[in-house]
């Protein structure tokens, strides 16, 4: 079983990341972004810390123990008889461990850019770096939709269907005794409540303004 934590920081991000991505052009969606955008960052503290405390599933120790098997497998592919189901494994973990990796400087650049640090040639860069990052989450996320989807042809199962229920079809060990269904909806409710808080206090953007304006007008408005 996958517990409800784990899923519901694993769909938050998603959403975040699918949001703040279609909504990174133009300035009548900028709160939308840069909401979806802290909500990233936020959602990434949480799986950290979930990754320590959590189940053993979700620990970032289960996670390394599984990509220390990359090196190996790679030297497989030169023999005549590679470790294919290994490998899928290793493809998957190391899919998830380059999106959490990639979180922190996206969210990073883009607050930086979305305060123009710098100002001038410094923000046109700091842009320039955001959307870099942007671009090379979004080709690992494609990646890893591609991988589960070849994976469910092949093994002619719904790889991505424990991430929804939590369960996988069979026998075996339960990988997380507890569901921590009431964590789960905390985490959301949290995520609920920032946004709403981001609505309500947040100004609109003034047409033609930039970044450093509604940032600075931010700044005024919590003084």
């Amino acid at each position: 079983m996958t517990d409800a934590t784990t899923r519901m920081l694993h769909w938050l991000m998603a959403l975040s990341f699918t949001g703040a991505y279609l909504t990174a052009e133009g300035e009548h969606w900028r709160l939308v972004h840069v909401t979806l955008g802290y909500t990233l960052g936020g959602l990434l503290v949480a799986r950290v810390l979930w990754g320590l405390l959590g189940p053993r599933h979700a620990r970032l120790t289960y996670l390394w123990s599984r990509l220390q098997g990359l090196p190996a497998w790679l030297r497989s592919l030169r023999t005549a008889a590679p470790a294919w189901r290994q490998g899928q494994h290793l493809l998957m973990a190391l899919a998830v461990a380059l999106i959490l990796a990639l979180i922190l400087p996206l969210t990073l650049s883009g607050y930086a850019s979305y305060a123009e640090w710098g100002g001038g040639w410094g923000g046109e860069w700091l842009e320039e770096l955001h959307e870099f990052f942007g671009n090379a989450m979004l080709a690992v996320v494609l990646g890893h939709i591609g991988l589960i989807a070849g994976l469910s042809l092949l093994r002619r199962k719904n790889q991505a269907l424990p991430m929804l229920t939590g369960r996988v079809a069979g026998s075996g060990p339960d990988l997380a005794p507890k569901n921590h269904g009431l964590l789960a909806a905390t985490v959301l409710a949290c995520v609920l409540a920032f946004w709403s808080w981001q609505w309500h206090t947040a100004p609109q953007p003034v047409p033609g303004a930039t970044g450093a304006d509604w940032h600075g007008q931010q700044h005024d408005d919590d003084d």
